[in-house]
């Protein structure tokens, strides 16, 4: 099961990624096996040496007992090296921490957190302009042979 951010990639230019376990309870993991999850409006901060994931839509499980709120904010696993560095990053250089994806390794529910800068519009545009002609080439390559 794997849960991407598909904005991510055109609303940011991703920079870094890095692998965060992430605290949940038993009816949030199984609401992410059943890939009941959202990650387009999330992102992540950095506060008191602490990582969380914040507006995250995790769906209530239809037969859980406890649903607590849907958008509630997580916190992430991440080493102390790792948390620091993220929060040097945020501070002097102005980037962004947003969630690129969700997938379980075994178990465990991991949450691939990427160090991202803002696109312009034009750069959008570009991007859309590049996908477009890429697809067209292959298209075209294709119907050759």
């Amino acid at each position: 099961m794997e849960i991407l951010n598909r904005k991510a990639r055109y609303d940011y230019e991703i920079l870094e990624k890095y692998e965060a376990g992430i605290v949940l309870t038993g009816n949030e993991i199984k609401s992410i096996r059943k890939g009941s999850c959202n990650l387009k409006d999330s992102y992540v901060l950095v506060k008191n040496n602490e990582v969380f994931v914040l507006n995250m839509h995790i769906s209530n499980y239809d037969k859980g007992t406890s649903n607590l709120e849907e958008t509630r904010t997580r916190k992430l696993l991440l080493n102390r090296k790792e948390i620091n560095k993220l929060q040097g990053i945020v501070e002097i250089k102005g980037y962004t921490i947003i969630p690129a994806r969700l997938y379980l390794k075994g178990n465990i529910a991991k949450l691939e957190i990427a160090v991202a800068k803002g696109k312009h519009t034009y750069d959008k545009k570009e991007a859309i302009k590049r996908r477009d002609t890429d697809r067209e080439t292959a298209r075209a390559l294709k119907n050759y042979r």
